[in-house]
């Protein structure tokens, strides 16, 4: 077996999560442990040519920095090139080159040179690899989402590269779909029309990443990719801290795995639990379904998304093949209803002219249950529960409502078992619930969903987002009732994004609606709201 190469890219790969920011001693300490392990090649950092929004320096990776750092003699510095940066209308631009390789190799302490490519550029990223072979660099094209490409594919990029300078050919399963039998077919299809050195950077999104990447020593690939607690975008990458162990043998190091566990109990686990990679039920999902996982890492990270919203965005991303990350499909996945807005209920049948208490799911609930209900058997205003939301009074509630997809499904077996009729987008939503709800009341309000928008109609409305507090505003303001009571609305911290979007809505109800006259009773952190409370008069 030919020599393996461990190269670790727990910063490049990481910084995912912290914009490329890591403190200076942590990056001094990193190297070393590295040093100590073992590790052969340290990725440190892209080489990102547009400067929007604040990133580190690692993304950045000059070579005043590296100068800067204490880089151990026996580890050799990595860093790595978007080919987008350096493809323009399907040509080579040179005029790039000099900022992202200001200097030969011997002047630099960069190695090797790794450039992540899709499959449609690569005949025009040639031309890099000769300038690095000329300035003296070791290169590698990253063939990135290699589970989506055939055989025939990876047979000509193969192909292609073999006539190039590139020395190493590197796959990344990007998607983490593969399962170990297809690191051995993707061997196997590369090394048809190439006799170089193969490279592996493996994702775990279905805790495959080590085991696929032992497959791969197997398959004489000999290049092997790994990150400190698999830090690393979405579930992150195959962990050093395990891998360092397998290779141990072959590789014939005197191992010392203290200095490792210790930069990992100080340094990068109270990184994980702030940013908390790592593979879960929506990775693996995302690996399976070939979805991009950096879909799964952002809404993991948006405090707006529920486990029924991610759900329910997977199958959308399922269906529509997202295996490129495009932030601005995120707005779009919050987009669960189809085609034209419609119904075929008036809310004005009911609540015209009429008081309404809507009763939320937040903690303040309970606290008040009594007062609430000498509130609605006082003033009489008619109840509508979120959800399948309760207070002990059960006969107090006249109607539900609901619009998210996924929660509606999850709740059908106890809207089935509950009495009052059930508000919901029932004309918008699949086939499948008007079967599901058979038997029970549906009163049918048709929903669509346009950024910034707030506008009611006989029998439907227009709102910003999917929220079904946005979705009972407009269709009580559509059904002209008098005024609207707030109940278990108790917000969330102000740093929490979730208490921003509720903000923001409410703020658009105002400015489309200014004479309705809302009216939180019990205790609440958002704005926008008239208080008073519910053991008073109002």
């Amino acid at each position: 077996m030919n020599k393996l190469i461990h190269l670790d890219c727990s910063l490049r790969d990481g910084g995912y999560y912290n914009n490329w920011d890591f403190d200076e001693q942590l990056i001094n300490n990193y190297l070393q442990v590295l040093s100590n392990i073992g590790v052969d090649y340290c990725e440190i950092g892209f080489r990102f040519l547009k400067n929007a929004g604040f990133k580190g320096a690692c993304a950045f990776t000059s070579e005043e920095f590296l100068n800067s750092l204490e880089i151990p003699k026996n580890l050799n510095i990595a860093v790595m090139l978007n080919a987008s940066d350096l493809v323009h209308n399907n040509e080579f631009n040179y005029d790039n080159l000099n900022e992202l390789i200001p200097v030969k190799a011997k002047y630099s302490r960069v190695k090797l040179v790794r450039v992540a490519c899709h499959t449609e550029d690569i005949n025009h990223i040639l031309p890099l690899f000769n300038f690095l072979d000329n300035y003296g660099y070791l290169s590698a094209y990253n063939i990135t989402q290699v589970s989506e490409n055939s055989s025939e594919d990876l047979d000509k990029i193969a192909l292609t590269l073999s006539s190039s300078k590139v020395k190493i050919i590197y796959f990344a399963d990007s998607l983490g779909s593969l399962a170990p039998h297809q690191i051995r077919e993707v061997a196997s299809s590369i090394r048809k029309h190439w006799s170089g050195p193969i490279g592996i950077h493996a994702h775990d999104n279905k805790g495959l990443a080590l085991s696929n990447t032992l497959e791969a020593i197997n398959s004489n690939i000999t290049w092997l990719d790994s990150t400190i607690t698999g830090i690393g975008r979405g579930p992150g990458n195959a962990k050093t801290e395990e891998l360092v162990i397998e290779l141990n043998k072959e590789k014939k190091n005197k191992l010392n795995l203290v200095p490792l566990i210790k930069i990992i109990n100080e340094e990068f686990n109270p990184l994980k639990n702030k940013y908390l990679w790592g593979t879960n039920i929506f990775y693996y999902l995302a690996g399976k379904y070939s979805i991009h996982p950096s879909y799964i890492q952002s809404m993991l990270s948006d405090l707006r998304y529920k486990d029924e919203d991610i759900l329910e965005s997977i199958s959308y991303l399922k269906d529509q093949g997202r295996k490129r990350y495009n932030f601005d499909d995120l707005n779009e996945l919050r987009k669960f209803y189809k085609g034209k807005p419609k119904g075929k209920w008036d809310p004005k049948t009911v609540f015209k002219n009429k008081d309404v208490l809507i009763i939320g799911t937040g903690k303040e609930i309970k606290k008040h249950e009594k007062a609430l209900a000498i509130f609605i058997k006082r003033n009489k205003p008619l109840v509508l529960a979120i959800n399948t939301q309760n207070i002990k009074e059960n006969n107090l509630i006249d109607f539900r409502i609901a619009c998210h997809p996924t929660r509606l499904f999850a709740d059908i077996p106890a809207h089935l078992k509950l009495n009052e009729p059930l508000i919901i987008p029932l004309s918008m939503l699949p086939k499948k619930f008007s079967k599901l709800l058979e038997g029970k009341e549906i009163l049918d309000y048709g929903i669509g969903i346009s950024k910034g928008f707030f506008k009611c109609y006989e029998n439907y409305c227009m709102i910003p987002n999917s929220l079904v507090l946005s979705y009972a505003l407009a269709m009580l303001t559509g059904g002209c009732s008098r005024r609207i009571f707030l109940a278990g609305f108790d917000g969330y911290n102000s740093d929490d994004s979730r208490n921003d979007e509720v903000n923001e809505l409410l703020s658009q109800f105002r400015n489309s609606y200014p004479n309705s006259q809302l009216i939180a009773i019990t205790p609440t952190k958002y704005k926008n709201l008239v208080s008073k409370s519910v053991y008073g008069n109002c």
